[in-house]
């Protein structure tokens, strides 16, 4: 599996869980992914939320995929917020993000409250069940 490999897989198994830090103790939670691209992984989340906030504060973190055939995919990097306009207004208007519309459209989420997310890749760490009695591989993402 190559880098080309993983960005492929990731974006057709969309649900990922996110770890980030708070207070010296782990959190982890499910997101969904917006689409990842050779630069990184793009989601986004409100700036109200503790997500937010542990992102901002500690901007390393690791991302998991369950994806079909058995393979997990965990990827590692630096998050960075993307203040991008064009993107975001991309974001809202995808058919995968109505919900995001209906938010914004009764006044429940305010724009400026919508963040948009890249982790920039490190590395990847790729596990099957297949092989589960072996070592993972690793690919280098960056």
């Amino acid at each position: 599996m190559n880098k080309k490999d993983v960005i492929s897989l990731i974006n057709k198994n969309p649900i990922f869980y996110l770890a980030t830090l708070e207070d010296s103790y782990p959190r982890v939670r499910g997101m969904l992914l917006y689409k990842a691209d050779e630069t990184g992984i793009y989601f986004h989340t409100g700036s109200f939320k503790n997500v937010y906030k542990q992102i901002i504060k500690y901007s390393k973190s690791e991302v998991c995929f369950n994806c079909e055939g058995g393979t997990q995919i965990r990827i590692s990097g630096e998050v960075t917020e993307v203040s991008d306009d064009n993107l975001r207004d991309e974001i809202i208007k995808h058919p995968s993000r109505g919900f995001l519309r209906e938010w914004i459209d009764t006044g429940k989420f305010n724009y400026r409250e919508f963040i948009v997310f890249k982790l920039v890749y490190n590395e990847a760490t790729v596990w099957r069940m297949e092989k589960n009695f072996q070592e993972s591989e690793i690919i280098n993402m960056s």
